[in-house]
């Protein structure tokens, strides 16, 4: 974190500074004595997919420390490595790097999850005129099959370990307004299922892909009649319609059953998730994160996780080692090399080690433990779809998904009318943002709006206020649009009580055909002393103590917004907090936020 000279003596400041250029200056010596210069070496940018990007990272710096040399000039490289959700990172490619709104260096070596992001990418490229792959085939570095996370004795009431298990079990349960009352346990309520947006997350991409071809019985070669076919389609909206809701990154699920099973409740938020595979066992080492120093140090869940794999159809998810056409001939033989230095038999033993299967596939024992899975058992693997088909697939998705009622709750105290760093107040920026992100969701998506402070003397009753109402975008998109555009800064901060409000409201007329959710924007903390009760909040707005409920999905948006209340608030609702406490970050934060309905 940056500190200002002005909040703190420039003594110690300058003691730094003076220690670093010595500590620089000794590195610079010992390097230059012995072997290739490393402030002569290639500079590498790498981007990964979230999973594996802190291993990819802590392999970077061994790689860096080590001194290699390749080519005829004894070359060497310095590799860095920033982690970007998959689909995020296909878009940005898409559209031309902007390092400032990714908040990333432009990659020469993009490492997703799924190759079925690079047949995405080349028809977005194609689409554009633009050349942003080159021919090559790229290697995959570890390989992971998608796979559904069950509590471990709802998987048994399945069936498991026994029965062949698919995509139709989800779809009949779903379907089934009994849920698990149909298999004896009617206390675990309706199935419900975890997934992620196709748009932006691998796991959700690949489940959805998933889901036509065991609509169609087909296992390769999908096509366009099968997409248009009603009673594939049926089956694909009838596995959607179980979503608790969509979220943009599969951790955000995992941190959630984690503590719910913390709590004694992991089967009261939801069924299944949909993951890769690698996931389920960090979930069962400790490490629902994925943080690597959590693996086997963290509290491991009192119900585990088992790994299900649809006998319907699954994929293997690839992770290709792609070289951009962004990098020189320099940065190309340094991209070999960092690539050899990931294939070694030490380095592959660290992918395996973090829960990933061998680059052939094979299940070693102490992972099919952790996972509940036989090893010898073979998956049914489906061939990826042709990339047209993987496009058509996304936009029957947006037809067929479930539908979302949002309420979007928009902190109007005077602090929004402090400036965004960019020439606009923060007020503007979000107004912004909130508009454009708009375009993610479906017309028939219901959309309302409100706005909070405190009292005011043009809205002396209450400190929040209903602007609209939720309507279907497709219908009032255009008073939504105005109606944000209109909104003006002035008061403080009720945030409590506006979030209380917010909460009764939608749960007096819940739709449960639809992900209901609340998206709340704000800049400050709570500055309402009628209502400063954080506890009893967290306690109004859990979803484990009713029946019915409403995910709250804060922003926290400037360096003065309270994230860890937030946080706190998000987590008690089984949701997610979204930080754009730098206010450059809004436009990608908002997309996020609205990527999980």
């Amino acid at each position: 974190m940056y500190i200002s000279a002005g909040r703190r003596s420039r003594l110690p400041l300058i003691l730094a500074v003076s220690a670093g250029l010595a500590a620089i200056l000794v590195t610079f010596l010992v390097v230059r004595t012995g072997g290739p210069g490393r402030g002569d070496c290639v500079e590498l940018a790498v981007n990964s997919s979230t999973e594996k990007g802190d291993l990819l990272a802590e392999l970077a710096e061994e790689y860096n420390d080590a001194d290699r040399a390749f080519g005829p000039d004894d070359t060497c490289a310095e590799v860095s490595v920033a982690k970007t959700t998959s689909g995020v990172a296909m878009e940005a490619l898409a559209d031309g790097w902007d390092e400032d709104r990714e908040k990333a260096p432009e990659p020469q070596v993009w490492i997703p999850t799924s190759t079925l992001w690079l047949d995405l990418l080349r028809e977005r490229a194609t689409a554009a005129d633009r050349t942003v792959l080159t021919d090559a085939e790229p290697a995959s570095i570890t390989a992971s099959p998608l796979a559904i996370a069950m509590p471990r004795p709802m998987a048994e009431a399945l069936g498991w370990p026994d029965a062949a298990i698919g995509w139709s079990d989800v779809l009949s349960l779903t379907q089934d307004p009994r849920g698990w009352g149909s298999l004896g346990h009617p206390e675990w309520g309706r199935f419900t299922l975890g997934k992620d947006n196709p748009h932006t997350s691998t796991s959700g991409l690949a489940a959805t892909v998933a889901a036509f071809y065991a609509a169609t019985g087909l296992s390769s070669d999908l096509g366009p009649e099968q997409l248009e076919d009603p009673e594939a389609r049926a089956f694909v909206e009838g596995v959607e319609a179980g979503v608790l809701h969509y979220s943009d990154d599969a951790v955000t699920y995992m941190a959630n059953l984690a503590e719910a099973d913390a709590e004694g409740q992991a089967m009261s938020y939801t069924s299944a998730v949909v993951v890769q595979e690698q996931l389920i066992h960090l979930y069962n080492q400790g490490s629902p994160t994925g943080d690597p120093e959590l693996i086997g140090e963290g509290t491991r869940p009192q119900v585990p996780l088992v790994a299900l794999h649809p006998d319907d159809g699954t994929l293997m998810l690839d992770h290709p080692y792609v070289v951009l056409p962004s990098a020189d001939a320099g940065q190309r033989a340094a991209a070999a090399d960092f690539q050899d230095f990931l294939l070694d038999d030490e380095r592959q033993r660290r992918f395996t080690d973090l829960g990933f299967r061998t680059l052939d596939g094979r299940l070693g024992a102490d992972l099919a433990t952790s996972l509940g899975a036989d090893p010898d058992r073979p998956l049914s693997l489906i061939e990826p779809p042709s990339p047209q088909m993987l496009t058509g697939i996304l936009e029957s998705w947006d037809e067929l998904r479930k539908n979302a009622r949002v309420l979007l709750v928009v902190d109007v105290s005077g602090s929004m009318n402090e400036p965004a760093g960019d020439g606009r107040s923060r007020l503007e920026a979000a107004k912004e943002a909130a508009i454009a992100a708009l375009d993610l969701l479906h017309p028939d998506d219901e959309v309302g709006l409100w706005a909070f402070s405190t009292e005011t003397e043009d809205h002396p009753t209450a400190p929040h206020r209903e602007i609209l109402a939720p309507t279907p975008l497709g219908e009032g998109r255009d008073a939504l649009t105005e109606a944000i555009n209109g909104l003006h800064a002035e008061g403080g901060t009720a945030l409590y009580s506006t979030v209380r409000a917010a909460h009764e409201y939608m749960l007096t007329d819940l739709d449960t055909d639809r992900i209901n959710a609340i998206v709340v924007l704000s800049d400050g903390r709570n500055e309402y002393p009628p209502d400063n009760d954080l506890d009893a909040l967290l306690r109004d707005v859990d979803a484990d103590e009713m029946e019915r409920s409403v995910r709250l999905f804060p922003v926290a948006f400037s360096g003065e917004a309270d994230y860890d209340t937030l946080a706190e608030i998000a987590a008690a609702s089984r949701a997610a907090a979204y930080d754009a406490r730098d206010p450059a970050t809004i436009d990608r934060v908002m997309i996020s936020v609205l990527s999980n309905f």
